[in-house]
């Protein structure tokens, strides 16, 4: 059983960009917690979800959390971030990323992408550490962004971190499961993070995880996360925490779908494959970059000749009641975020102006990508 046998009403007919992909392994899971009384928030599967967390990307730190946002604003605060702090980050992102920036108090600067991967610019990321340098206000942290699910170029990227001696966290809310040059995606910082949103690669319906290459890290993270309850008959407190823990019952789903995880992959690099099958012919149709073997597949992206090309697409789409969306607009274009300083030179708005988001769920049959496709190349090569 999938997701579209298990929704209902309107929602059948809805072709969705990236469908929760869940069954009767997940609903095992759940249910079993239920019957065995796990209802309260933290029970066997919660613990057991972290470890398989940690086994899988080769740390021993991993708490699962509400969100990937709340897994990212642990992470800037346990690399030190402050308020009055600068924290560098990728501009091509959600809003997510910069939102948690600004809940440590400290203040945004957004460095632009690089074409090769769409991810941060190790360049401009130079560029931006050094300016930094010269002025005597290096940033308390670099966030570098995991993009569509895939790994930034940390070859580059973390030489250029130590070289300036900055904590970088990864924040890998779009790349479970990825890899680059066979290391695990949330490895590769100081610190890293994933998130099981409904529309992510794997889902616990909202949820995430932070994790760290040491338990120590890991212990004070679940330790802020549990509203920082020191260990005493009566609720004792000496730090500022928050309610940021998972609960067991989504935890359980999770666990059913990190089993899973390979083969919902699998799916999406298929999907993806039948998109540039269909495309090969076409003008004006180019695919995300895919820099390594380990892309993860979670979202099929193109970018189109120009924004009118775009928007008609969509328009096409949405009349056959299938959801796209445009790449991210840019955070450095962000009204909330108008006065930010950025390193940009065009590249994430020249992506979000032209590119487009295709529907790339692990649920979708063959039929399903195909009827996009026939869509797409209609409207591709309509007159406007």
């Amino acid at each position: 059983m999938t997701t579209s046998k298990l929704l209902t009403g309107a929602s059948l007919s809805r072709m969705f960009l990236s469908a929760p992909d869940v069954g009767q392994l997940e609903r095992e899971y759940l249910l079993r917690a239920f019957d065995e009384g796990w209802i309260a928030p933290v029970g066997p599967d919660l613990n057991a979800f972290e470890s398989e967390i940690a086994a899988m990307i080769g740390w021993p730190g991993a708490v699962a959390l509400s969100s990937g946002t709340a897994a990212l604003h642990l992470a800037l605060l346990e690399v030190g971030v402050k308020p009055v702090d600068d924290v560098f980050a990728s501009t091509f992102t959600f809003a997510a990323t910069a939102n948690a920036i600004t809940y440590c108090g400290a203040t945004p600067v957004f460095v632009d992408s690089e074409s090769s991967t769409w991810n941060m610019s190790p360049e401009l990321l130079d560029a931006a550490l050094a300016d930094a340098a010269q002025r005597g206000r290096l940033p308390a942290a670099v966030v570098v962004v995991d993009l569509y699910g895939q790994c930034a170029d940390y070859e580059a990227l973390v030489p250029i971190c130590r070289q300036y001696e900055v904590p970088l966290v990864e924040d890998s809310a779009e790349a479970l499961g990825a890899t680059r040059n066979g290391q695990p995606a949330g490895t590769f910082g100081d610190v890293g993070l994933f998130s099981f949103n409904g529309n992510k690669i794997m889902t616990t319906s909202g949820g995430g995880m932070f994790v760290s290459p040491t338990i120590e890290m890991a212990q004070r993270a679940r330790y802020l996360a549990t509203q920082a309850r020191q260990p005493a008959v009566h609720y004792e407190h000496t730090d500022i925490g928050f309610n940021y823990r998972l609960s067991n019952l989504l935890a359980a789903v999770g666990r059913a779908q990190l089993a899973r995880l390979p083969d919902m992959s699998k799916r999406r690099v298929a999907i993806n494959e039948i998109y540039r099958q269909a495309f090969s012919d076409l003008d004006g149709v180019e695919f995300m970059p895919i820099a390594d073997d380990g892309w993860n597949g979670w979202l099929t992206c193109v970018v189109l000749r120009d924004a009118a090309t775009r928007d008609r697409i969509m328009a096409a789409l949405d009349e056959q009641n299938i959801e796209s969306r445009p790449l991210w607009k840019p955070m450095h274009l962000q009204p909330v975020f108008r006065d930010a300083t950025a390193y940009v030179d065009g590249t994430s708005q020249n992506l979000f102006e032209r590119g487009l988001c295709l529907p790339s769920g692990s649920i979708l049959s063959d039929e399903d990508v195909e009827r996009v496709c026939g869509l797409v190349s209609r409207a591709l090569t309509a007159h406007p």
